[in-house]
């Protein structure tokens, strides 16, 4: 593994987030102020209806912020086109393939369409790529199979391959372990990890897997109704962050094993 220098590639600064309607401005979030570096596993957690989806949408461009900034490579979001910003990012959702019926290769090879002429044609070049990534997500084997063929861990797999494939430095990922059972959830994450590192990405994703995100992820994003609060998953159990999570009649944080206890 290369011996990469950290730099910034996403950052917010007093970034508001909700909805804009012809009456009113409904306000999910506001004052986040996040940095997350190259190399670095990130996780965007929160209790169910807190806002994560919405903050995901804003910090990929696809619904605009209230206020604040948000920065990609030290860029203004808004100064991206669309081409320039698909090279920047890429985008990760818990949708469906809209055609189970192509193979794992031409899944993974639409990750290229930024760099690609008007018609498609693969270079040598993104011919590497995709091979690259379909090696780096264990598809290499398998990469001639269609779609429907594969199970939904695999699926999520294939996913993450297209992400990698459009060689971006930043990938967001949408829950990326719904609908998997604990092994593939605790595999997928170990994966998002190794990819991180190896391949000098910043990813950052969103769960309800808390647990798993505080063992594995560099930083830690909590979403709680008062606040937005980020660092590494030590610190920010040493300030009880994770207590403002949920509600305490049945459930409560044991700092002894970094983890969640339902109370009897």
């Amino acid at each position: 593994m290369k011996d990469y220098q950290k730099h910034s590639v996403l950052k917010t600064e007093q970034l508001s987030i909700g909805y804009q309607t012809k009456k009113d401005t409904i306000v999910i979030a506001s004052n986040i102020n996040i940095e997350l570096n190259s190399g670095e596993l990130s996780g965007l957690v929160g209790a169910n209806g807190i806002g994560k989806s919405t903050l995901l949408c804003t910090l990929t461009n696809v619904q605009p912020s209230l206020n604040g900034n948000i920065y990609i490579n030290k860029k203004p979001i808004e100064q991206y086109n669309n081409i320039d910003l698909a090279k920047a990012l890429s985008l990760v959702l818990t949708e469906s393939i809209a055609s189970k019926n192509l193979s794992i290769f031409e899944i993974v090879a639409l990750g290229r369409q930024p760099y690609t002429n008007w018609v498609g044609n693969l270079s040598e070049t993104d011919i590497s790529i995709i091979n690259k990534s379909l090696n780096d997500t264990n598809l290499k084997d398998i990469k001639h199979k269609k779609c429907y063929e594969l199970s939904d861990g695999q699926l999520q797999k294939v996913m993450i391959a297209r992400a990698l494939a459009q060689d971006t430095d930043l990938i967001i990922l949408d829950e990326p372990t719904t609908h998997l059972d604990m092994y593939h959830k605790a595999y997928i994450l170990k994966l998002l990890q190794k990819l991180a590192k190896d391949n000098n990405k910043t990813i950052l994703f969103s769960s309800h897997e808390i647990d798993l995100a505080i063992q594995l992820c560099d930083k830690l994003v909590v979403m709680t109704e008062n606040n937005v609060v980020s660092g590494a998953p030590s610190k920010l159990i040493e300030r009880d962050t994770f207590d403002a999570l949920f509600p305490k009649d049945f459930i409560t944080f044991d700092k002894t094993t970094n983890s969640f206890k339902i109370i009897r």
